[in-house]
């Protein structure tokens, strides 16, 4: 997106745990820094999170599908109930987008994950490192055919861009195990983080994220995991809507919400990380050498964090 015109750009993260919309920070900052227009279109706490993080742009309230994991260590009931409204959510998405090309002048579409997100008339970019979608137990075999659904869903959009880079393998089969599109390439790792810079000593960080109820099911874990440590305990809750103001309980200080270079300050600080093995996470982690530190654990049933958990963690 280098030259001389500056753009008008759309950036739409889905709204799936706070991953998608974090790891859009870098990407909105370089555009803002090539001189082009941005505006944020997003729902949910990945909306707040941007809002946050970017309160002098213009935000569009652009709804997602929305869902709910249950509490059980299989997904495969609430991915199934989900599905119908995913199918809806795209097609609407879809046609609400060609609305906000005209409305707001747009040139280019950045879709994090948004199925429905392009459009012939402008130029449409969809952003994944997931292009091959792991199946439960018992459903592997329909790998090869979801993964050839999806491969149609990158087609209609005119480049995809994938988060990793191509020796390191970040993603593991998620994105190297088939031959890539023609529209798709590797950018290398998105991360707001840098490895240098200031650093907040704690014993254990512990990084809560994702979907409810098992974001609420993982803090509670943590807490009994950490509950006879005596030494310096960081947690963040991941919830952008209660503030950063930390609530201290002996040695563990707990913070609702931490951002930008409070939590860089952390990360860079800390002896050990228990966090979830989303995919940003895992980005992060690397860009910031905390990998080697870091304590993966999967949301039950999502085969995706279990398969990065299982491959980062034997490493």
């Amino acid at each position: 997106m280098n030259g001389t015109k500056n753009k008008r750009i759309l950036v739409c993260p889905l709204n799936w745990g706070l991953g998608h919309a974090t790891r859009c920070i870098p990407i909105i900052n370089y555009l803002l820094e090539q001189g082009h227009s941005v505006i944020i279109a997003a729902t949910g706490k990945s909306g707040l999170l941007l809002k946050q993080e970017f309160p002098q742009l213009q935000y569009i309230e652009l709804k997602s599908f929305s869902l709910s994991y249950s509490k059980g260590k299989s997904q495969v009931g609430a991915m199934a109930r989900a599905l119908p409204s995913i199918v809806w959510h795209s097609f609407k998405e879809h046609r609400i987008l060609k609305r906000l090309i005209k409305e707001h002048d747009i040139d280019v579409v950045i879709s994090d994950n948004r199925f429905g997100l392009w459009n012939k008339a402008v130029k449409s970019i969809y952003i994944t490192h997931q292009l091959m979608i792991k199946m439960p137990r018992g459903l592997q075999f329909l790998e090869g055919f979801v993964h050839k659904l999806h491969l149609l869903i990158i087609r209609q959009y005119s480049e995809c861009l994938i988060p990793d880079d191509e020796n390191l393998k970040l993603s593991g089969d998620l994105a190297h195990k088939y031959p890539l599109p023609p529209n798709a390439r590797f950018i290398g790792i998105l991360s707001r983080y840098k490895q240098k810079g200031e650093a907040e000593h704690c014993d254990i960080l512990c990084l809560i994220s994702g979907i409810e109820p098992q974001r609420s099911i993982f803090e509670q874990e943590v807490l009994k995991m950490v509950e006879n440590y005596a030494g310096a305990i960081c947690i963040v809750q991941g919830l952008p809507d209660k503030g950063s103001e930390a609530l201290i309980k002996g040695n563990i200080r707990i913070y609702p919400y931490l951002g930008g270079e409070q939590l860089a300050r952390l990360i860079r600080g800390a002896d050990k990380i228990i966090c979830r093995s989303g995919y940003s996470s895992i980005m992060d982690l690397q860009a910031m050498g905390k990998l080697s530190a870091a304590e993966l654990h999967p949301t039950p049933g999502q085969t995706e964090q279990e398969y990065l958990a299982a491959l980062h963690n034997r490493h």
